[in-house]
């Protein structure tokens, strides 16, 4: 049977855990998703929220400084939080990718420093940092052999090196300056592990975005089509070719499932980023075409969205001790209460961690968010 448009987004909501929370430990939420998109150090904690059952903040926090979950550079060239035992192979799958993204820039090769340069640091470059340190003390340390380009060095080397960002408080563990620590993976043994890693990495998308195909695997990833096909031929035996909508070839793991058609999607909040969004070839799956330039600004930010049945259907922003929901088109009773009872939690969420999460971004409601309706929803 072929799927069709609405089943393939039931089945991304249905393994991200926005069908019906989950209750899971964080880290295990985590690898089941595959990846969380971190840039901002609110989204981790967000996007669980929306999808653990009973998600406790304090859990995450814990799970950062354990270091059972891990915030790195690694897919589009992104800071993500990834389940520690993920982290190695997925940087292993990355690195290639995220090297050439900085020393082939501009502003690396017009320091004149090479590449031999660059890679011959990484071992100096561990051992500075088999402790916690900012990127000044970075910088600092670089500059008594490189002078004025030890700023440019740092910029290639902390998008590609196998290091990590450590938690530095509250409220949601990550705040500037970031600081940075050897992830203890020798880059020699990554080298080795590039292609297992990217198998690795596909099965895990798979599991949490699936059926899917290659170009949506490069959409998430920004990998080349060579090593992704070569990473399908390898995994021939465990996938299974998916009759879909479109003339893509769409890939899943054997023994997947995927929800029936006329499956209800809740109302959801998610956070800025969300992965969901981010996840396929253009136009994704639950973006409707109409709506995108209003939710992906041209500078690339992501604005947190309400998802009305597995669709977006506006934005949110945190304002006047509450959220203000914004829709793009009307909605109905229903979603409207549905959208309103998952406002209240999350302002009950923020309220005790920072009742302002994006604050930063608010001057794009300031030069306008053509809504049709927005209200807004306080703790009672």
């Amino acid at each position: 049977m072929t799927l069709t448009e609405r089943q393939l987004t039931l089945a991304t909501l249905d393994r991200q855990l926005l069908l019906e929370r989950r209750r899971l430990d964080v880290a295990e939420a985590v690898r089941q998703v595959c990846a969380v998109q971190a840039q901002a150090p609110a989204s981790p904690y967000l996007a669980l929220w929306s999808r653990v059952e009973g998600f406790v903040p304090e859990d995450l926090d814990a799970a950062f400084t354990d270091r059972r979950i891990v915030k790195a550079t690694l897919m589009r060239t992104t800071l993500h939080a990834v389940h520690a035992d993920d982290y190695a192979p997925y940087h292993a799958a990355m690195v290639r990718s995220l090297r050439a993204s900085r020393l082939y820039d501009r502003r690396y090769t017009s320091t004149e420093l090479s590449e031999e340069d660059a890679d011959t640091l990484l071992p100096r470059l561990a051992e500075f940092l088999a402790r916690p340190r900012t990127g000044a003390d970075v910088e600092a340390e670089f500059r008594t052999s490189f002078g004025g380009h030890a700023d440019r060095l740092w910029w290639a080397l902390r998008t590609y090196a196998p290091i990590q960002h450590t938690p530095t408080g509250a409220p949601w563990s990550f705040k500037l300056p970031n600081t940075y620590l050897a992830s203890g993976v020798d880059p020699a043994d990554e080298a080795k592990g590039a292609a297992a890693g990217v198998r690795r990495l596909l099965l895990s998308y798979l599991r949490a975005f699936g059926p899917a195909s290659a170009p949506d695997f490069a959409r998430f990833t920004l990998l080349g089509r060579p090593v992704i096909n070569q990473a399908l031929s390898d995994l021939r035996d465990q996938l299974v070719r998916v009759p879909g909508p479109a003339r893509a070839a769409l890939f899943d793991l054997a023994g997947a499932t995927v929800p029936a058609e006329d499956t209800p999607a809740p109302p959801r909040l998610l956070p800025m980023w969300d992965s969901t969004l981010l996840a396929h070839a253009l136009p994704g799956r639950l973006m409707p075409q109409e709506y995108r330039p209003l939710v992906v600004r041209r500078n690339g930010d992501v604005l947190p969205t309400l998802l009305v049945d597995g669709q977006v259907a506006g934005v949110w922003r945190a304002a006047d001790k509450g959220v203000e929901l914004t829709a793009f088109h009307k909605l109905d009773k229903a979603a409207w209460r549905g959208l309103t009872e998952e406002a209240r939690k999350l302002s009950a969420l923020i309220a005790d961690r920072d009742p302002a999460p994006y604050s930063r971004y608010h001057h794009w409601w300031d030069k306008g968010i053509p809504g049709v309706e927005s209200r807004t929803v306080t703790v009672e």
